[in-house]
């Protein structure tokens, strides 16, 4: 499956639209790999930053895994136009990433 954040693909030619796609994924911005930040670490800058870093980068690969899932249901070998959105959720440590982008079938 082929994902960019152009509207073309430099040597295929899209030969369908197939619709706009979208891939969300949330979780706690505090854990990584299912290992979670302590109560010590969130006082170091360093380690706070380090979590915070590898979950979001983990609840970025579900959300792409999700759209890509979601364009494969339409029939799409790709998604172009790709926006990525990222938000923290209102008192919690959760970030939400919502991935959109338009299905298309190239050759």
């Amino acid at each position: 499956m082929i994902l960019t954040t152009t509207n073309n693909i430099e040597n295929f030619k899209i030969v369908d639209y197939l619709g706009i796609v979208t891939g969300t994924a949330y979780d706690s911005s505090y854990t990584s790999k299912g290992k979670k930040m302590s109560f010590k670490d969130m006082f170091s800058m360093s380690k706070y930053y380090e979590m915070y870093s590898l979950g979001l980068e983990g609840i970025k690969e579900k959300a792409f895994q999700n759209l890509k899932d979601n364009a494969v249901k339409l029939g799409a070998n790709a998604v172009v136009g790709i926006q990525l959105d990222v938000e923290p959720l209102a008192n919690s440590s959760t970030l939400l990433v919502s991935i959109t982008g338009t299905a298309v079938k190239v050759e």
